[in-house]
């Protein structure tokens, strides 16, 4: 399963699972360009398991919904956790939650946690998040997870999200040793979502970033090849390599309390949801 799959690294990574034979599920937010990303990877491929799904990220009830409806009618091996979004102004969904942390950090967790027992049936069960490098300039803020404190910088909202991201997929790795976590920076890749959400760095940047292909390697490494597995779960990579989460002399490490503290308040937030 792919979340965010109808573009981006999200398309590359299910197109190249595709290629080596995989029954991928997308999932998308636009029906539209849903079908659209299916018929290419289909025509491209030549695999015809391919299924499409229709989930909004930023609705954790629908979320709930769906992944629940899901366990109940299919095998899942491999969940990738693509879907993300950057809103650089603060808004707040039909639920009262802000934008990129109900989709990036809310979302993945309820996703996640409610398919966690599927994945538990598999032998070689995985779970890989897409984060971001951008997480390296922030510290777990688990006083302010919704951003109503301080002025609002998109950017900044986004990498306190995917620091989140990382400390989900640590605290999973510890919790579910028979599924193997695993986060990971695709490296800048010229994306709609950079064009988008990084006008000016796209601009500056856009001869030098990697393509969509290049963006997913690890991610379709992480999910499918036996070297990956032989890794510790908890573990972030970049270009197939385990790396820091943390800068050098960086400020940026949590206590094992917040850590605690996230898991919790995202666990009852997530429970006001359920169905």
């Amino acid at each position: 399963m792919v979340t965010g799959a109808n573009s981006g690294i999200g398309k590359a990574a299910a197109k190249e699972i595709a290629r080596r034979g995989g029954a991928v599920h997308l999932v998308c937010r636009n029906e539209d360009r849903a079908e659209e990303a299916k018929k290419e990877i289909t025509t491209e491929t030549g695999n015809q398991n391919i299924f499409v799904h229709i989930l909004d990220m930023s609705n954790p009830k629908r979320i709930w919904e769906f992944a629940e409806q899901f366990k109940n009618e299919h095998r899942l091996n491999v969940l990738i956790n693509n879907a993300g979004c950057m809103v650089n102004k603060r808004e707040l969904t039909e639920d009262g939650l802000e934008n990129n942390f109900a989709t990036n950090t809310l979302g993945t967790y309820i996703l996640t946690t409610v398919l966690l027992p599927l994945l538990g049936k598999e032998d070689d069960a995985r779970v890989i998040t897409v984060s971001s490098g951008g997480m390296l300039v922030q510290k777990l803020n688990v006083s302010d997870l919704q951003s109503e404190k301080t002025a609002f910088d998109g950017t900044m909202v986004y990498a306190q999200n995917k620091r989140q991201q990382v400390v989900l997929t640590e605290q999973w790795a510890k919790a579910h040793p028979n599924i193997h976590f695993s986060s990971m920076h695709p490296g800048w890749a010229d994306t709609p979502a950079v064009r988008t959400s990084m006008p000016d760095f796209y601009e500056k940047m856009k001869d030098r970033l990697r393509t969509e292909a290049q963006g997913a390697d690890t991610v379709v490494w992480l999910a499918v090849s036996p070297a990956a597995r032989k890794q510790a779960s908890g573990l972030f990579f970049q270009d197939r390599q385990p790396v820091p989460t943390h800068l050098p002399l960086a400020w940026t490490k949590s206590s094992p309390g917040d850590e605690e503290k996230l898991m919790q308040a995202l666990e009852e937030l997530s429970q006001k949801f359920k169905p």
